[in-house]
């Protein structure tokens, strides 16, 4: 218990759960349910959150009773020169897509580019397109509202919320690196199994912390919050794929430059280039 109330582990494990709380399943996806028209569905988010932090916090048991022997057992493979091999590959790898991965913002200059090309090929001397005819029915609201309404619906089952909080935990998992990085630490700590368990409790809690705290703020203060949620979403949705992006090649650098490194690629680089 000493050593997970030691301020070594515990500060990084709650900067790494404050990480974690910030993805798309933790709070992308309960903010866009938070801006849902209407009475507040509390209890249908409530129910998201701890069916995603009940499923971190399996997966937490199960990665963490069975890391001790894999750290082991592939910390000599990742040290031996195939391994070291392998990780350089795999961080260049990481690198490439980290820059060559589509960003919204590289989105945006291809449509721009295109956007261009097409009034420059424009015919000064025809006459203009007709303008568009309004449409005389209603359009409807876009797939992904008519999907959020139906799940907030107090007709649809509950099983419903909890298979969509399954759904994003299921395909962020492996992508969550700030949680993995957490059980790793966790578990080679040495803790005891039962400050391991109570380690895992508040880390999760930890993660769905940021949600639960606006849930809280749109329930108390609904008018106020409504604007602050949709720049939150906003922001996440233009910069989700960037940041991504960024941590990924970050990621990548750091793991091969380490594997160059200790297969002494930059010493023999050293002695040819003199």
């Amino acid at each position: 218990m000493d050593a997970l109330l030691d301020a070594s582990l515990s500060l990084p494990l709650l900067g790494l759960a404050l990480l974690d709380g910030l993805s798309i399943g933790t709070l992308l996806i309960p903010v866009f349910l938070l801006l849902a028209p209407g009475r507040l569905r509390t209890g249908r988010i409530a129910l998201y959150l701890v069916t995603i932090s009940v499923f971190y916090l399996l997966v937490g048991v199960l990665f963490s009773l069975g890391l001790v022997n894999l750290v082991s057992v592939a910390s000599g493979f990742l040290d031996s020169t195939a391994g070291l091999v392998l990780r350089l590959i795999a961080g260049a790898a990481l690198l490439l897509i980290g820059i060559l991965m589509p960003t919204g913002k590289r989105k945006r200059e291809r449509e721009a580019v295109a956007t261009a090309a097409t009034a420059g090929g424009d015919d000064p001397l025809l006459p203009p397109a007709p303008a568009p005819t309004t449409p005389t029915t209603p359009p409807r609201a876009p797939r992904l509202l008519r999907w959020r309404d139906a799940l907030l619906d107090a007709r649809t089952s509950p099983l419903a919320v909890m298979g969509i909080a399954l759904a994003a935990g299921i395909v962020e998992v492996a992508t969550m690196l700030p949680y993995i990085v957490g059980m790793t630490m966790m578990a080679e700590a040495d803790l005891p199994l039962f400050a391991r368990g109570l380690g895992l409790v508040a880390y999760c809690a930890v993660m769905i912390l940021p949600a639960v705290v606006l849930l809280v703020l749109r329930a108390v203060a609904a008018g106020p919050m409504r604007r602050p949620l949709e720049t939150i979403a906003g922001w996440m949705q233009r910069s989700g794929a960037e940041t991504t992006a960024w941590i990924l090649a970050i990621i990548g650098l750091l793991i091969a430059r380490d594997a160059a490194n200790k297969l002494g690629l930059f010493s023999a680089l050293d002695t040819i280039t003199r």
